[in-house]
């Protein structure tokens, strides 16, 4: 219900407009229940933000698990997931009025819902190293790669696809990280 609550005022007025107050209000509690449970509006924000994200990928990941490799299941999973969080108007509010906001999880550290998506891919590059459909090297590094990678087309995207069709990116993209994950010849 908090979380609710701060979700709509965060798409009513971004997220640099959105106070405990308004929060508290819009859940119908008062600012002492809201502070009990979120000292401030940060981890407020940053519950809400793990809580929508989280959820995104979740699904996502779970709309591929049918799949004939570990690889193909990774591709189709982290470009579903661009493609769930990129339409999301959460992350669309975040980017397009508070976009400096995500700096912090740029430069400075990974956040919870980094750490979700990084999870993922760490499980199945796992899975392609053992069925042979992913090129083997140390799980860790790959998978930040490929975070890295992923996480590019997310931040980016809106202006990105000003002038080139967002389904081509992503079929480029699907291309990309195919070709990036493919065994390599003997």
């Amino acid at each position: 219900m908090l979380l609710d609550a701060a979700k709509d005022c965060v798409l009513a007025q971004g997220v640099r407009r959105t106070t405990l107050t308004d929060v508290a209000r819009r859940a119908r509690v008062s600012r002492m229940t809201l502070y009990r449970r979120y000292p401030d509006v940060r981890s407020l924000l940053a519950a809400l933000m793990t809580r929508e994200f989280g959820d995104l990928l979740t699904r996502a990941a779970a709309s591929v698990i049918e799949g004939p490799t570990a690889r193909d299941r990774l591709v189709r999973g982290a470009v579903a997931g661009v493609r769930a969080i990129t339409a999301d108007p959460l992350m669309r509010t975040v980017l397009d009025r508070d976009g400096a906001l995500v700096l912090p999880y740029i430069v400075e550290r990974l956040g919870s819902t980094q750490k979700i998506a990084e999870a993922y891919l760490v499980s199945q590059l796992t899975a392609g190293h053992a069925d042979g459909s992913i090129r083997r090297a140390d799980t860790a590094v790959q998978a930040r790669a490929l975070l890295l990678t992923v996480q590019s087309f997310v931040l980016s995207f809106g202006p990105a696809t000003a002038d080139v069709p967002a389904d081509d990116l992503l079929t480029e993209l699907t291309h990309l990280l195919d070709a990036v994950l493919r065994p390599e010849s003997p």
